[in-house]
C-alpha cells in the first residue's frame, strides 16, 4: 500500500508525464493519462506505439521506471489499447 491517495498520485503523474512523453513523441507515439487506482497509473499509448511490439517495454522500462524514480518506487503503470477505456477497472480516479 502506497502512502499516497489515488488523487495525489494522479496529480503528480499528470505533472511528470509530459516530460516522459517527449521520448514517446520522438518515436512518433502518443500517450494519454487515463487515471489511477490503488497505486497503478493507467495510460494509453497511441500513434506508432499502438500495436508496436515494444509498447510493453516502453510502458515498463520508460514510463514506469521514470515515475518510480520521481514519485514512489512501488508505483505500477499499465497501458491499454486506444479505444478500450471500458476495460479500465471500476473506481479508477480520473481527475
Amino acid at each position: 500500500m502506497l502512502p499516497f491517495s489515488d488523487e495525489d498520485i494522479y496529480v503528480a503523474s499528470k505533472n511528470y508525464l509530459p516530460k516522459i512523453e517527449e521520448y514517446i513523441k520522438s518515436h512518433e507515439g502518443t500517450m494519454r493519462h487515463l487515471g489511477v487506482l490503488d497505486g497503478t497509473i493507467y495510460i494509453e499509448l497511441g500513434g506508432t506505439c499502438n500495436g508496436c511490439s515494444m509498447s510493453t517495454m516502453t510502458t515498463k522500462m520508460v514510463v514506469e521506471k521514470k515515475l518510480r524514480e520521481l514519485i514512489h518506487p512501488e508505483l505500477n503503470v499499465e497501458s491499454i489499447f486506444p479505444g478500450q477505456e471500458e476495460t479500465l477497472p471500476e473506481g479508477i480516479y480520473k481527475g
